[in-house]
């Protein structure tokens, strides 16, 4: 009987006590987090794409267009017998190598082999698919991407 009294009155005693919340010492607001991302994103995309710019003006040997979507790209090797470009559902074999802004090899295409893709039916590299689209049978371009 006493254990049962003594259990009762515990819970009298503390089954009503609220417990506080724990509050930040240093509250940061969330929205001059975001806004200080967002400068800091946009200060690195100005720096590459400065860098980019760079580079495809060194480049006089080569005539770069740039992409509504945000990339440039330049022909290689361009068919000019060919007509028809890759339209959504079309299954297209391709080969690529990724190099950083150096020129310095990432993945090679020896080492990746042969792809075959889906046109716009497959995730891939998101400018790579806009950029088959603009591609023929046999052609080559380089696609200079900013991350």
């Amino acid at each position: 009987m006493k254990i049962k009294l003594l259990i009762f009155i515990s819970f009298l005693c503390f089954g009503c006590s609220k417990v506080q919340p724990r509050r930040p010492i240093d509250p940061v607001p969330c929205s001059s987090i975001l806004k200080e991302t967002i400068e800091n994103s946009i200060r690195l995309n100005a720096l590459e794409d400065e860098k980019i710019l760079t580079i495809i003006q060194q480049d006089s040997t080569k005539s770069y267009q740039v992409s509504p979507n945000g990339f440039w790209y330049t022909y290689l090797h361009k068919n000019e017998t060919a007509t028809a470009t890759p339209k959504i559902g079309d299954v297209v074999s391709i080969q690529y190598n990724i190099t950083n802004l150096q020129g310095v090899v990432i993945y090679s295409k020896d080492d990746m082999g042969i792809k075959t893709y889906t046109v716009d039916k497959e995730d891939f590299i998101t400018a790579i698919q806009v950029g088959i689209k603009l591609m023929k049978i046999g052609e080559t371009i380089t696609f200079v991407i900013p991350s």
